[in-house]
């Protein structure tokens, strides 16, 4: 019988078999807190909406980072991890109030 040391990252409960690899998740999802708690505290924003756009945002944070150098044009290579649903496409409009 052969043993595999996991890492759980505490926050979302996921598992990794690479301690690396858990620790850029967790920075991730702390990332991903930091923005949601920004969209709250700044416009009245549905939890769970201001919640996918802190995902994204950190997901995407290398992307992010080369638009705000003077590359706008490569916010185009960010996408959702899957197609939305036709419950859950959201305009933005009508999401901030």
């Amino acid at each position: 019988m052969s043993i595999t040391p996991m890492w759980r990252v505490d926050r979302d409960r996921s598992m990794f078999t690479d301690k690396k690899a858990a620790e850029e998740h967790d920075r991730m999802l702390e990332l991903a807190d930091g923005i949601t708690g920004m969209l709250e505290a700044n416009f009245k924003i549905d939890e769970q909406l201001a919640e996918e756009i802190g995902l994204l945002m950190s997901r995407n944070k290398d992307i992010l980072a080369k638009a705000f150098k003077g590359k706008p044009e490569i916010l185009q290579e960010i996408k959702l991890d899957s197609e939305p649903s036709a419950d859950n496409t959201v305009d933005i409009r009508e999401a901030v109030v």
